[in-house]
C-alpha cells in the first residue's frame, strides 16, 4: 500500500510540473492562462507519447509530432505555434525540474513534456 500511495503521489507532482512547464508555454505563445488546461493538456499528450514511441525505428519521432499535435489541438493557432509552445514548455520543465530536484531534493520528473 505504500507503494502505490508513494507512486501515486511522485505521478501526481510530475503532472503538476508537466502542466506547469506547458502552462508556462501557452501563456507566452497563445496568451492562455489556464492552467486546469495545460494539466489536462500534459497528460493527454503523455498518452498520445505513450501510445506512440514504442514503434521501431520512427516511434520517438512519431510521438514527438502526437505530443505536438496534442498540443496544436487543445490550443489556438497551427502547427508552428504548438511547436514553440513545446520548446517553451520542454525549457521550462528543465527549470522547474531543476528547482525541485537539485534545491529541494525531491528527485521528481514531468509527466506529459516528453525528454524530462
Amino acid at each position: 500500500m505504500v507503494t502505490f500511495v508513494g507512486s501515486f503521489v511522485a505521478f501526481v507532482v510530475a503532472l503538476l510540473v508537466g502542466g506547469l512547464a506547458i502552462y508556462v508555454g501557452a501563456s507566452v505563445v497563445v496568451d492562455v492562462e489556464d492552467y486546469s488546461h495545460a494539466i489536462v493538456t500534459a497528460f493527454l499528450g503523455a498518452i498520445a507519447w505513450g501510445l506512440t514511441a514504442w514503434i521501431p525505428l520512427f516511434g520517438p519521432l512519431l510521438a514527438l509530432l502526437a505530443w505536438i499535435w496534442v498540443i496544436n489541438w487543445r490550443y489556438p493557432g497551427g502547427w508552428l505555434t504548438a511547436s514553440l509552445i513545446g520548446v517553451i514548455a520542454w525549457l521550462a520543465a528543465l527549470a522547474i525540474l531543476f528547482v525541485l530536484n537539485a534545491v529541494f531534493r525531491l528527485g521528481v520528473g514531468a509527466f506529459g513534456v516528453p525528454g524530462v
